[in-house]
């Protein structure tokens, strides 16, 4: 298989597609990345609908999806859309369906654009491995051609659009016993329906790929486009990361997955999931497309001739060990503290270290990061052992006997053969100082961590570049992945990062992470964000996961309100995944995910997972966050909160 996933590696190109009409809009094609939203209310309640659709346009929501899980939901379409045109909104509705064909086909003769999950449309789910024979198999796929062919012959006859949305959750029995749990099953999920409408002549289609898993989103977007250019096919995607959660961690995920595909030109419209009221995710997914509406770039970066990644699964980079750094480590975290005044022992509180002025001692968080980097700020008090402090060069050498202490040194001064610590040097360094002379000088350095940069607009690509050059070269040296920033709001600091660093670590580059940002965000901000990059990328775990979806008109409780609750009782588990579903959609699937898993399956009834695996149904709601706790013990997972 050819490793073809996008335009061009090093330069920014959008990944052409056909235009597919929702509509008064139009998605692929010359068109803008669209962005949509979803509603959390229940689709019978017409004004509750309106009035949320609304909130969403207002907000940027230029689709809006709607579920439709009955025929009676399917049916009251065409209320919500008459009353919202009466009201002067033209905005194209999406029905989102799942288990029922029936209310596809009605939906499609009322909105714009349906929705279907290939994994359960035709298929039902119940974990189990069947063994097909090639005949067998391909009997399955004309039960699903017929069950799939009237609504592909409604769209075609009411211009109505569709999108073809795989979950990695939802995956039917016949394609985990065939392909596994994978994102090659994802695809050809898809490809399965897509090839039914093909044969129909039938081409207004939007393709998904989503998951809680961003690697997994990654890797399944790429190598759909990878199967759509052997085939010689051009649908455009919509992009996003299911389940993301919500807050800081919601954003940071999202950002991971989408951005990293955003990067690549690969997007025509996107959905930023967060567990919050859908109006506050327009703000999020505006600020991701937004950097790439002019991305010129003066500089070009060298093409990659030889790439010496592969795209469709994860593979750590291999490199040597460095003290704590590269090998077999985790990747480590350097905070910045060059541009700080009057550094106290309370300044590093943000960075994860309290220090007890009577007991005089320092207590260690989980989330502490590993080094600090000082520049020229000397600091005259005891630091804890499990925190390095790295000075620039010439600071360094008045400061080279103390523990701990090691030095940044530029490219140029390491090619001076200046003096070096006898164990941990971070060497600086930028694509195009990356010579040959410098490659055999590092290579034979077992004490060296680079330290990237860039300055590019396209900057991803330019350190992606950089890590490719040394792959070909056979270095091992570990890297540090630095990023600088000035002048940005909080949520645009978290986006811009998780998208430019996140894009490198989801194919396994890079060993740690330093962030230099003037005005632009808290330590503890950048502390947290560097922390949250690496539980997104599932590089680092240091705090509880929670695969949280964001709400519809299927959810029988409280999603934002549940999640606070499990939240309160569980923040402190650390690298514990508990996935919070709202109905059973996507919910048995993504505990395949999760370790537990909390899942609404009627009203004011909860049903409670380990893994994918039911332990016990219809637990009162009020009574469901303690149960969890006493599954969580059951099973040796918990600790007491300190």
């Amino acid at each position: 298989m050819k490793t073809t996933y996008c335009l061009d590696l090093t330069s920014y190109k959008r990944f052409k597609t056909r235009e597919v009409i929702v509509g008064n809009i139009g998605i692929g094609g010359n068109n803008p990345i669209r962005i949509q939203s979803m509603t959390t209310t229940d689709t019978m309640n017409t004004e509750a609908t309106v009035d949320q659709a609304i909130r969403m346009i207002n907000a940027g929501c230029e689709i809006v999806r709607i579920t439709a899980p009955s025929k009676k939901e399917a049916e009251n379409l065409a209320n919500i859309k008459a009353e919202l045109r009466k009201k002067g909104y033209n905005t194209p509705l999406v029905a989102d369906i799942h288990f029922t064909p029936n209310a596809a086909e009605i939906a499609a003769k009322i909105v714009e654009k349906v929705r279907i999950n290939p994994g359960n449309y035709a298929d039902k789910k119940k974990f189990e491995t069947l063994d097909y024979t090639d005949e067998s198999y391909y009997e399955e796929l004309e039960r699903i051609r017929k069950s799939f062919e009237p609504l592909v012959k409604i769209c075609k006859e009411h211009g109505t659009a569709m999108r073809i949305g795989t979950n990695h959750g939802s995956l039917s029995d016949r394609i985990l016993s065939r392909y596994g749990d994978t994102p090659l099953g994802m695809v050809e999920s898809a490809m399965e329906f897509l090839r039914i409408c093909r044969d129909l002549d039938y081409h207004n289609i939007v393709l998904s790929m989503k998951a809680s898993n961003t690697l997994v989103v990654v890797q399944a977007y790429r190598l759909l486009v990878n199967k759509m250019m052997e085939e010689g096919m051009n649908y455009p995607l919509h992009l996003g990361v299911t389940e993301a959660g919500d807050g800081e961690d919601g954003r940071i995920k999202s950002a991971v997955g989408i951005g990293t595909l955003l990067e690549d030109g690969l997007g025509d419209t996107i959905r930023v999931s967060l567990t919050e009221e859908p109006e506050f995710e327009i703000p999020v997914a505006k600020t991701l497309v937004e950097r790439y509406s002019n991305r010129t770039v003066e500089t070009p970066i060298a093409p990659i001739n030889k790439y010496a990644i592969n795209p469709f699964e994860y593979n750590k980079r291999k490199t040597n060990e460095v003290l704590n750094i590269g090998g077999s480590n985790v990747p480590r975290i350097m905070a910045d503290f060059s541009l700080k005044e009057n550094i106290k022992p309370a300044s590093f509180f943000a960075l994860g270290y309290n220090y007890s002025v009577p007991l005089d001692k320092w207590n260690i968080g989980e989330m502490a990061c590993d080094y600090v980097f000082l520049g020229n700020k000397i600091i005259d008090f005891e630091v804890p052992g499990t925190l390095g402090l790295v000075y620039l060069y010439k600071t360094w050498l008045t400061q080279k006997n103390k523990f701990n202490t090691f030095p940044f040194i530029d490219s140029k001064e390491y090619l001076n053969n200046v003096e070096t610590h006898a164990k941990l040097n971070f060497v600086y360094v930028t694509l195009n100082q990356l010579n040959s002379t410098f490659i055999d000088k590092i290579n034979n350095d077992k004490t060296a961590v680079l330290v990237i940069d860039t300055y590019h607009p396209h900057g991803m690509a330019e350190q992606r570049k950089l890590f490719n050059e040394l792959i070909i070269n056979n270095c091992y040296v570990p890297v540090i992945i630095g990023r600088a920033y000035g002048n940005l709001t909080d949520e645009q600091i978290q986006l811009y990062a998780s998208t430019d660093i996140g894009a490198l670590l989801v194919d396994g580059l890079g060993d740690g992470i330093f962030i230099a940002a003037e005005n632009c965000g808290s330590d503890n901000l950048l502390n947290s964000l560097a922390f949250g990059i690496l539980q997104a990328t599932r590089t680092r775990i240091s705090k509880t996961e929670y695969i949280s979806c964001p709400s519809c008109g299927r959810t029988l409780f409280d999603l934002q309100e549940t999640t606070a609750k499990i939240r309160k009782v569980t923040s402190h588990l650390k690298g514990v995944k508990i996935g919070i579903m709202g109905c059973i959609v996507n919910g048995p699937g993504e505990m395949a995910d999760a370790d537990y898993g909390y899942v609404g399956t009627g009203v004011g009834k909860i049903t409670l997972y380990k893994e994918k695996n039911v332990v016990k149904r219809n637990v009162p709601e009020k009574e469901a966050v303690e149960e969890l706790v006493e599954l969580i013990k059951s099973h040796g997972d918990w600790i007491e909160p300190q």
